[in-house]
């Protein structure tokens, strides 16, 4: 388990360590930012930063869930999968006359228990996480595709509020939605026992399990909430698309998602890791692709790019795990 520091100080300024830890990130960031800017007129507009807001926003709600998830050691290549399914159950309830608010419930629930049987495959059955969830995504893949029928399936102006909603008139409820559940995975991390018990499953299992740390169950809660969190990410995006459609569903949307965790600083071997940097990594990615559309490179290149950013981040990754 990584000791927290404390704010280093610099020509008489206290440094957050958060900035000290992070600021190869946002050095990356900056630079995308003003070499973008200074290409196009419309990066810096606020039409542009809040349409890049919205594009996140789905991403760092299912960053927030693998962040915690990859802490304790874990991994989970189904997100993807199961916000498409919940973006077609979603459509589907909602088609078939079932309330908003209960189509909602239902559809995070589906997520949760999706959620709950990778954890029960890699704690009950001892299944490595990589080929519990890797098989889970190709099942849920498929799924995602019969339960819409393989077209689309318009929600008309249902969940209007989710996907078109602003709060002070200004900001997007999927947004804040996203805000919300980075601030409340920061806090699980940093001040609860739960948050704790995943570091230290994280730094070392066999200890955190001689220490008295429910290992088993600690891990079932934290696949079973990066299930829910998938959920309410497919439920944004149906909300915002206003309709469930193949290939718009979220479907291989874990590979952004885990890059952003990465990028973040979030060990892959578990026991650190931060939101904040979560973020920073989910913010990146999403100036990375605007910057590219409005620059009108190709969009093969976003994958070029994305893998490129990911190997960097891996190996950097890799060289801080070994200097601590």
């Amino acid at each position: 388990m990584t000791a927290i520091s404390t704010p280093q100080r610099r020509a008489g300024l206290v440094v957050p360590p958060w900035f000290l830890r992070h600021t190869g990130v946002l050095a990356v960031l900056l630079l995308i930012g003003v070499f973008t800017a200074t290409s196009s007129d419309v990066f810096l507009t606020g039409a542009n930063l809040l349409n890049v807001s919205q594009q996140i926003a789905v991403v760092a709600v299912l960053a927030a869930g693998l962040t915690l998830l990859m802490t304790a050691g874990g991994i989970d290549f189904s997100l993807g999968a199961i916000a498409a399914v919940a973006h077609g159950v979603a459509a589907q309830l909602i088609v078939a006359g079932v309330a908003d608010w209960l189509a909602v419930l239902l559809t995070l629930a589906l997520g949760a228990a999706i959620g709950l049987v990778n954890g029960v495959m890699v704690t009950w059955f001892k299944v490595t996480p990589f080929v519990a969830t890797l098989a889970t995504s190709t099942a849920l893949g498929g799924a995602a595709l019969l339960i819409i029928g393989g077209q689309s399936v318009s929600i008309g102006d249902h969940l209007e509020m989710i996907g078109f909603g602003e709060v002070l008139g200004a900001i997007p409820v999927s947004v804040v939605v996203a805000a919300a559940v980075c601030v409340a995975a920061a806090l699980v991390m940093r001040w609860t026992a739960f948050g704790r018990n995943a570091f230290a499953i994280g730094g070392n299992e066999s200890a955190a399990r001689l220490s008295g740390i429910p290992v088993v169950r600690t891990k079932l809660l934290l696949y079973t909430l990066g299930g829910l969190l998938a959920a309410l990410g497919g439920v944004m995006l149906v909300a915002r698309l206003g309709a469930a459609s193949p290939g718009a569903g979220g479907l291989h949307l874990e590979l952004t998602v885990v890059a952003a965790v990465v990028i973040g600083g979030t060990a892959l071997h578990g026991g650190s890791g931060t939101m904040v940097g979560t973020v920073l990594g989910v913010l990146l990615l999403g100036v990375v692709a605007n910057s590219l559309n409005l620059l009108q490179i190709n969009p093969y290149y976003q994958d070029v790019a994305l893998g490129a950013v990911l190997a960097v981040a891996a190996i950097a990754n890799h060289l801080r795990g070994r200097r601590t």
